[in-house]
């Protein structure tokens, strides 16, 4: 069973940073996308930035300049690297892996990670 471990996160004043990753782990054949959401209380979740197979990426405007996310193909991680962190992205983070094929012959299906906190004080 493919699953999405997350490390990272934690507490840090705004200015900051802070290093996310996000390792695929179990049998499968390939990621399309791979990226970071995020979802603070009341609000809805949102991407913070994505990055497919052939590194080409995309990020909200909010975190533009701030933010760079990569990926290493051959260990199946994602990295988001944060920095001058904003009380404003304070927010749960998750993990989300576009497009996964385990076998062949399978349709191709999305998934989350469990999410962690990232919390940062003004």
């Amino acid at each position: 069973q493919v699953q999405l471990v997350e490390s990272g996160g934690g507490s840090v004043q705004a200015g900051g940073s802070l290093r996310l990753s996000c390792a695929a782990s179990g049998r499968f054949l390939s990621i399309n996308i791979m990226g970071w959401y995020r979802q603070a209380p009341g609000k809805q979740r949102e991407l913070v930035a994505g990055i497919n197979r052939a590194g080409s990426t995309n990020y909200a405007d909010s975190v533009k300049g701030r933010f760079t996310i990569s990926r290493d193909n051959a260990k199946n991680t994602v990295i988001l690297q944060m920095n001058n962190l904003k009380p404003e992205d304070t927010a749960a983070y998750y993990c989300k892996a576009d497009g996964v094929l385990e076998r062949s012959w399978l349709a191709t299906r999305d998934l989350w990670g469990q999410g962690t906190q990232v919390t940062v004080s003004s």
